[in-house]
């Protein structure tokens, strides 16, 4: 039995913050992986890469918060269509796929009491 070595081919992730004026929390992990909180000032972005599953069951989903407002979304999902670029706006977080031009509305935001947090 031969067996064949799968290239290494690494998928990457950003987010975004096109928030006005506000610092953003970003909070990232895979079933594996803790990717950790991250502050991000306006224009900021925090970008990880990574291998892929051989079986095809990446998934990586992602905490946002800033002020009084949270989300979370589904940011890579290797069944799925493929999303590279998460950008983080007053009224949600849009993304955009790796091959198009055009962005599509992912998630709003929701207002939570600080013993949400």
């Amino acid at each position: 039995m031969i067996f064949m070595a799968r290239p290494s081919i690494q998928d990457s992730v950003y987010v975004t913050n096109k928030l006005r004026d506000k610092m953003l929390m970003v909070h990232c992990r895979s079933k594996d992986d803790d990717l950790g909180a991250h502050g991000l000032a306006v224009g900021e972005s925090f970008e990880w890469s990574f291998d892929p599953s051989w079986l095809g069951e990446t998934l990586f989903w992602c905490s946002l918060a800033v002020e009084d407002k949270c989300l979370s979304f589904v940011a890579y999902y290797e069944g799925d269509m493929y999303t590279e670029y998460w950008y983080v706006h007053d009224d949600g977080v849009y993304g955009q796929t790796r091959h198009a031009n055009a962005t599509f509305y992912e998630a709003p935001w929701r207002r939570v009491s600080p013993r949400q947090y």
